[in-house]
């Protein structure tokens, strides 16, 4: 927490992420006010590179020495759409976020509904699958195993 000294002329010495900032206490302000509920813009390293995301902040975890903000980030490409997580913290140091703005949504609710619905009908898909090898195990090698012990 940064306290403010009596005297208003002064300036402080504070740390961000291992950079050091001189701030003016006359013209230091709060830049962000997040709540949960919130839609950001979480940009997060993909190996040697930075993708930006739509997030929406779901909660804030008041850790002792390390609170947090937990935020569910919508991943989308061409044929699938996931919903994934990430805990934003001082030491997250592969992670940055900020406000989203109106302009910032590269996709529509339904071309998103549709890469959920695809991705749906796929696992379905892949379920029958796994159900009719299952089917033929037990029809083609399932005498190999008749006498097999149960414990």
């Amino acid at each position: 927490m940064l306290e403010i000294p009596n005297n208003m002329d002064e300036k402080t010495i504070i740390e961000i992420n291992g950079i050091k900032l001189e701030v003016d206490l006359r013209n230091a302000k709060k830049i962000e006010n997040y709540k949960v509920g919130d839609h950001v813009k979480v940009l997060v390293k993909v190996y040697d590179d930075f993708k930006s995301y739509l997030g929406t902040i779901i909660g804030f975890d008041q850790f002792e020495k390390t609170p947090t903000i937990v935020i569910a980030y919508l991943k989308t490409t061409y044929g699938s759409a996931t919903i994934e997580f990430v805990y934003y913290n001082n030491k997250k140091k592969d992670v940055e976020l900020c406000p989203l703005n109106d302009w910032d949504v590269p996709v529509s609710k339904q071309q998103v509904l549709e890469r959920f619905d695809a991705e749906a009908e796929k696992k379905k898909n892949e379920l029958i699958e796994i159900e009719q090898k299952k089917n033929i195990f037990l029809k083609l090698f399932g005498k190999y195993f008749e006498n097999e012990f149960t414990v």
